[in-house]
């Protein structure tokens, strides 16, 4: 879990160091006591980020995922944008600023030009501390070739999960599900090696999917990038403990 918190700190890192470069250098001729500035904008870095939290997965991974990069990174930035400009809206009128129609305008614009630049130097970080390992080129052929059985949307999506459904399999990718008439057993051995394990006797998941873990009544579950929840049988804890999904 320590891992999967760490990318949560450093933004947290980034965004506290830059709440403090915005006070020191007055950004947008903010005046008032330097630890008014700096609780300021520590609330609006904490808006933003806690903003982003949630609407960065949800353009890239469920409503734009098939979007082409600079579509996903612009729509993520604007919904950004829009509780940030309140929030400093907020503050400046506490301060005794006014805004005209036209300058709450103005103010999104900068707010979004902002969010635009963190936006995408935040998906370039995140590619290249994806780069490939030895070994991953030939996971992601696995996985293209294993959805190459579903329809034509499907090429290219990320494969997520799989799922046992009697005699068909639900197979969960960023661009929805589809089911197959397969075995679980068939699906795995054409998977071996492709970045994912069993986890139940009747799921199969690639370890990139997860999104995170959930507990209830003593039983774990895997929480997928779509919102659906795969259950670990206490079969393959100690392979999910390895893989450190948990």
């Amino acid at each position: 879990m320590t891992g999967r918190l760490t990318p949560y700190l450093r933004a947290a890192a980034i965004l506290i160091g830059l709440a403090f470069a915005f006070t020191w250098f007055g950004v947008y001729n903010t005046g008032g006591a330097f630890l008014l500035r700096l609780l300021m904008w520590l609330i609006t870095m904490a808006v933003g980020g806690a903003t982003a939290i949630w609407a960065i997965p949800a353009v890239f991974e469920r409503y734009l995922a098939d979007q082409p990069a600079p579509i996903r990174i612009a729509a993520a930035a604007a919904l950004i944008a829009i509780p940030v400009t309140g929030s400093l809206i907020v503050f400046f009128l506490s301060l005794g600023g006014h805004f005209r129609p036209i300058g709450l305008l103005v103010q999104y614009l900068y707010v979004y030009a902002v969010c635009l630049v963190m936006v995408t130097g935040g998906v370039i970080v995140a590619q290249a501390r994806r780069a490939p390992p030895l070994g991953a080129a030939e996971a992601s052929d696995a996985r293209a070739t294993f959805l190459e059985r579903l329809p034509v949307k499907y090429r290219g999506a990320s494969l997520w999960a799989i799922s046992s459904e009697d005699h068909y399999l639900r197979i969960h990718t960023s661009r929805g599900e589809e089911l197959i008439l397969m075995r679980l057993a068939d699906a795995m051995r054409e998977l071996a090696g492709a970045g994912g394990l069993q986890v139940h006797r009747s799921w199969w998941v690639a370890t990139d999917g997860v999104a995170d873990t959930r507990r209830e009544g003593g039983k774990l579950f895997l929480v997928l990038k779509s919102g659906k929840e795969a259950p670990v049988s206490r079969t393959f804890l100690s392979a999910v403990k390895e893989a450190n999904l948990v």
